[in-house]
């Protein structure tokens, strides 16, 4: 399968011009005055970068009713994440200023370098050292380099993890410890905006996406949920200081599940034939086998136009990954299974996978596209 076959629901990013990994260089771009900015971002001294986890670009534009705030900010359409469209992989692109084939986080699970069992990106279970994962300097610590006051204002509990110290490494970590506090958050975010002449603050906030793997993204509690992030982003907006750009993105959409399509890998023997390990996630499994052009035939057969089924060639051939980093070969899947419309791969193996409701990874628009949205405070956003 090339390129030119894939299903056409699918959106490919356009690495290197429209996608997460050109976020932060192009904020760096008015911050050092080098490099280049796509997006055409408005000029600063002090910026803060919202990422909502989960709030896809098509989702919000559905329901913009529930966030009037956000969706008055100016904003640019045909931004992606990067493949596959989930969140250790979307903020290592982020953070890194790079694409998944340079950075090599490669999606929630997938086989660690040294290790060589399949690790969890998020825990950092069966992960290596995380300067082993992603050695390469993080686009946050290039723009401290440059004497800009960096911070990242998130959760507490990620201030030392696995994650974070591969591919957000580089600003200083403000905790929140009540991440339902929204006041706090604005305070917090004020606070490290007036550090030096320059800054970046980057914020994140989570709950909306743990609130569509359970609920679902058409759920009320999901609506709900959206409308408090739109109070989060007034409030920052309120607290922050005149000419300070706020910028809202977010890491990747999400499609809810039915119970009746999801394919259990182990109720057909078929699809375990030659197969050693199962990564990614339900939407973009990735299968270590010795065989990849046999297994791929055989998960093609039984998954029909559920799912386009490449082998880890014929993936990095269309260009999913970007920029490929020969040296991370081993880490990817040797056959990868994006799914199609709202189809889902599941596996014992996985057992916490099963109570998920709302899902992503795979290359379908609804998971692909995210928001970019932008307003300097203090000026009329009419």
């Amino acid at each position: 399968m090339s390129a030119m076959t894939l299903p056409p629901e699918f959106l490919l990013p356009v690495h290197g011009r429209s996608t997460l990994a050109e976020l932060v260089p192009a904020i760096a771009s008015h911050l050092t005055g080098e490099g280049e900015d796509p997006f055409g971002l408005p000029e600063a001294q002090r910026y803060v970068l919202l990422l909502v986890d989960g709030m896809g670009a098509e989702l919000l534009e559905s329901h913009a009713g529930l966030a009037p705030h956000l969706t008055s900010m100016d904003g640019l359409g045909g931004v992606t994440c990067a493949v596959p469209s989930t969140t250790a992989t979307s903020l290592s692109c982020l953070g890194t200023g790079a694409q998944p084939g340079r950075h090599g986080i490669l999606g929630y699970t997938f086989r660690s370098p040294l290790g060589g069992v399949v690790m969890n990106a998020l825990t950092w279970r069966g992960g290596d050292a995380p300067s082993v994962l992603q050695p390469h300097p993080t686009a946050f610590e290039q723009l401290a380099a440059h004497r800009v006051a960096v911070t990242s204002v998130g959760p507490e509990r990620f201030k030392r993890s696995g994650l974070t110290m591969a591919s957000l490494r580089g600003p200083e970590f403000v905790p929140v410890a009540d991440e339902d506090d929204i006041d706090l958050r604005a305070d917090l975010a004020r606070s490290a905006t007036g550090r030096g002449d320059r800054s970046l603050t980057y914020v994140y906030e989570r709950s909306l996406d743990h609130v569509g793997h359970g609920e679902g993204c058409e759920s009320p509690a999901w609506r709900r949920r959206l409308g408090w992030v739109d109070e989060l982003v007034e409030a920052l907006s309120e607290g922050l200081d005149p000419g300070t750009v706020l910028i809202v993105t977010a890491d990747h959409g999400m499609v809810d599940i039915p119970r009746d399509r999801r394919v259990l890998v182990e109720d057909d023997p078929s699809l375990l034939a030659d197969v050693d390990d199962i990564g990614g996630e339900p939407r973009f499994r990735q299968i270590y086998t010795d065989r990849p052009e046999q297994v791929a035939e055989r998960w093609s057969r039984v998954l029909g136009d559920r799912a386009a089924v490449l082998t880890a060639d014929q993936a990095i051939g269309a260009g999913l990954f970007g920029d490929w980093d020969p040296g991370l070969r081993r880490r990817l899947g040797d056959v990868v299974v994006p799914m199609r419309r709202d189809w889902a791969v599941m596996t014992e193996r996985e057992p916490n996978e099963m109570g998920l409701v709302g899902m992503h990874g795979s290359l379908t628009s609804v998971e692909m596209a995210v928001p970019l949205r932008w307003e300097t405070v203090g000026q009329p956003r009419w």
